[in-house]
């Protein structure tokens, strides 16, 4: 992070979006050395005081890979299933590269309806703020395995900006 501008240095609150593509290869699954280093990122990030949220994808990729499933169109209940494989494997990825550094990450998922019932907006954003209250890094991701084309994000750009307004981030990076 050496090189980021000064408003993303000063941010108190930062919302970081993670693809699939940046975490996970087709032939050789994670890349834990790309992982390594956002590890070291967060590393100095928490320690200048920041927040930080990580909505990472990569769970489908994760578990299409673990299924065999290849590289075609894959039907709801598919990717919901690979979405449940990989979701693990993902959480575990980054407790596994931030762990050593002294930070305690929390895995979060969640839908869109998470977001649109008042409720549930205020108890996530509520758990949220606990997490981040703890010093945690929450690693927040859409909740695949239950979601549906009706009731989904799409992709995690939208889920990443609406955590941004749930946490009052300073800074989100797509």
């Amino acid at each position: 992070m050496a090189a980021l501008a000064p408003d993303i240095r000063n941010a108190k609150r930062l919302v970081v979006k993670i693809g699939s593509a940046l975490l996970v290869d087709r032939q050789t699954g994670l890349k834990q050395d790309w992982l390594a280093a956002l590890a070291l990122d967060v590393v100095e990030a928490k320690a200048r005081g920041t927040d930080v949220v990580l909505v990472s994808s990569g769970s489908i990729a994760l578990g299409r890979k673990v299924l065999g499933l290849g590289a075609g169109v894959l039907t709801l209940e598919q990717s919901q299933a690979a979405a449940a494989v990989g979701q693990i494997r993902l959480a575990r990825a980054y407790e596994e590269v931030l762990a050593p550094h002294g930070i305690t990450t929390a895995q979060v998922l969640v839908t869109l309806e998470d977001t649109e019932d008042r409720r549930r907006y205020l108890n996530s954003r509520a758990t949220m703020e606990t997490l981040l209250g703890l010093g945690v890094v929450p690693i927040v991701n859409e909740n695949d395995t239950v979601a549906t084309d009706e009731i989904r994000f799409g992709d995690n750009d939208r889920l990443a900006a609406q955590i941004a307004v749930t946490v009052g981030a300073d800074q989100l990076i797509l």
